[in-house]
């Protein structure tokens, strides 16, 4: 399957990006330390945030088979940059937030899952990717 995204240089380092099957847009933004203005997330922000919410869709995925409801579980995401050339990812700290009632024996399974994430998967083995779990937040 495939998706198209079409993306925009609307200049003074904004993009504009369009999901083409919803129509749905984004802008970006270079972040204030890289010559922009930090008005919306970078793309690496996008990187970030998508192994959140890729985790957080994958959870929704485990609680629809298990036949639960993980509303209310939350990823903060924290990211870091490299501090030396070439400037890339070189850390994600992830806070993974389990709302009650999630049975112990279903925790490995659920964790498993999270590390599965197709966008997680798909990063550079380089970058650190921490998760820290609390359930029953």
């Amino acid at each position: 399957m495939s998706v198209k995204i079409s993306c925009e240089y609307l200049g003074d380092l904004r993009v504009r990006a369009q999901h083409g099957p919803s129509g749905n847009a984004l802008l970006t933004d270079a972040p204030v330390d890289n010559h922009g203005k930090g008005e919306a997330f970078s793309p690496s922000d996008l990187a970030a945030t998508a192994v959140g919410t890729c985790i957080l869709t994958i959870l929704g995925i485990q609680a629809k088979s298990l036949g639960a409801d993980f509303r209310g579980a939350r990823v903060a995401v924290e990211k870091h940059m490299t501090t030396v050339p070439p400037r890339r990812i070189a850390r994600l700290d992830l806070r993974i937030s389990m709302p009650a009632g999630i049975a112990e024996d279903l925790r490995p399974r659920l964790m498993r899952a999270a590390e599965a994430c197709p966008v997680k998967q798909s990063l550079h083995p380089d970058i650190v990717i921490a998760m820290d779990w609390s359930w029953g937040a």
